[in-house]
């Protein structure tokens, strides 16, 4: 009888090995990470199961409560309206690094460099976490998914090599949007389009011009300007009017280049106020459109509005928002926040519902936002350093903009707030207001009109019903 269940152990203990090995086989420890070869198919992420959406009781952090992809909100699916993205560079190249202090993640799959071997392994990371989180869209910079090269053409071979793994990755996923870094590296040092050197300019060009190919080839539905050193420090050594000239110059002929290749993905602008430069030039939505229209090139761009950009330049999200909107030019949404009490861009997720609230309420009025989405430029805290924790970070900024969905239409539905808006504005509703606002009343129809109706009054603009109205809906 001793034999058999010795026998009988051994058989187990054989089993409980061989399914080890093959669970080490399919993941990346950092304790093994020459496993994790070009060609490797296993898991990232394991233990992370599919993301699925539990309703608003679940306790599970790794679900869903409130963003249900599939659900319809005034006609519309939630993934439509929405159109999520995973942004590369926070996500897997956040280092948690800052000013003050170095680096504290590594995830399992890194070794510590920035070889060809380790971008290509980022990027089949970058698939498996779109895929379990169960978005459409990603987007990228040039420089974050290849390493740069010691001449353009060897940076340029680096970013075919990974550009052709992630088209093979890709599938249906989709790419939100690409664009190219001009900030890091020290040449752009006093920018790319508005650097004082020639030879600057030109380099920014030809990086341009091959980030746009590559997200033409990812078939891209959008390109990002992100001008984050097209400024200045101090305006005693700058000629900014120059300054600003070449930069519609480049523009134009990214518009020019992107006509020729055959792209039809919208070209973006994302407004931002300073950091790292003192001022720069796109400060807001409306400097960006005043910039354009200067520059005849209103039609050709649309505007990537970010909330923590927003706060920076001393508006709210859904100023910015609106800005944009009214003017024809809103593209994408950087759905992401800022400290209030930390005056720099600390691109957190976003979970403010009532801000939530507000951006979509515009997004609405837009009639919705695509081509472009909600791309998540947002980043873990310095602190988290698990995994997990990139789930967490997606899942509960996503819930937080289904939330916003949700009582936005909640808002337009009842009419309430819409009707004490238009209540609000009806004197121009009458005759007289109608030829004020169709540009037929002059200034001597105006003053008998006053003459005739004596001192006007002037109502409540019913500020805390306005708040009220809103804040229920919450």
């Amino acid at each position: 009888m001793k034999a058999p269940k010795i026998l009988l152990l051994l058989l187990l203990s054989l089993q409980v090995i061989a399914y080890t090995v093959i669970a080490d086989s399919q993941t990346c420890p950092a304790t093994n990470i020459d496993s994790c070869s070009d060609g490797w198919e296993g898991e990232f992420f394991p233990g992370i199961p599919q993301i699925k959406y539990e309703g608003p009781s679940s306790k599970n952090p790794l679900a869903f409560k409130y963003y249900n992809a599939e659900e319809e909100v005034l006609g519309k699916k939630m993934k439509d309206w929405f159109r999520f993205s995973v942004a590369f560079w926070h996500t897997f190249r956040g280092t948690g690094g800052d000013p003050f202090g170095a680096p504290t993640k590594s995830w399992p799959w890194e070794d510590g460099t920035n070889s060809l071997k380790i971008a290509k392994r980022r990027m089949r990371a970058n698939f498996e976490f779109i895929n379990k989180l169960g978005v459409d869209y990603w987007c990228f910079h040039d420089r974050d998914i290849a390493p740069d090269g010691k001449t353009l053409e060897e940076a340029n071979a680096n970013l075919d090599e990974v550009v052709a793994l992630a088209k093979e990755l890709q599938g249906n996923k989709k790419v939100l949007w690409g664009t190219a870094q001009l900030f890091m590296h020290p040449r752009y040092m006093h920018g790319g389009a508005t650097s004082s050197e020639l030879g600057v300019y030109a380099y920014a060009a030809a990086q341009v011009k091959k980030a746009m190919e590559v997200t033409h080839y990812l078939a891209g539905e959008n390109y990002v300007f992100w001008g984050g050193r097209e400024g200045y420090q101090s305006l005693l050594n700058t000629d900014m009017e120059r300054e600003l000239n070449h930069l519609a110059r480049f523009l134009e002929s990214a518009v020019a280049y992107k006509k020729k290749i055959g792209f039809n993905g919208t070209l973006l602008i994302e407004p931002k106020p300073q950091e790292p430069t003192k001022h720069q030039y796109d400060w807001d939505a409306a400097t960006t459109a005043n910039f354009l229209r200067k520059y005849g090139l209103i039609d050709e761009f649309k505007l990537n509005i970010e909330c923590n950009h927003a706060t920076l330049s001393g508006h709210s999200c859904h100023h910015e928002l609106e800005t944009a909107r009214i003017n024809g030019l809103l593209g994408n949404i950087d759905a992401n926040t800022g400290d209030p009490q930390v005056g720099w861009d600390t691109d957190q997720f976003l979970i403010d519902i009532a801000e939530a609230t507000n951006i979509m309420l515009t997004v609405i009025r837009n009639g919705g936002i695509a081509p472009g989405g909600f791309n998540f430029d947002a980043k873990l805290r310095r602190e988290s350093t698990d995994v997990e924790d990139l789930f967490i970070g997606h899942i509960v900024g996503m819930d937080t903009m289904a939330r916003g969905l949700r009582n936005a239409a909640k808002l337009i539905e009842d009419g309430s707030l819409d009707e004490l808006v238009r209540k609000r504005y009806q004197s121009f509703d009458s005759e007289i207001g109608s030829l004020v606002e169709a540009g037929k009343a002059d200034f001597e129809f105006l003053e008998k009109k006053v003459k005739e109706w004596g001192e006007p009054k002037v109502a409540s603009a019913k500020q805390e019903l306005a708040e009220m109205i809103f804040q229920y809906a919450l």
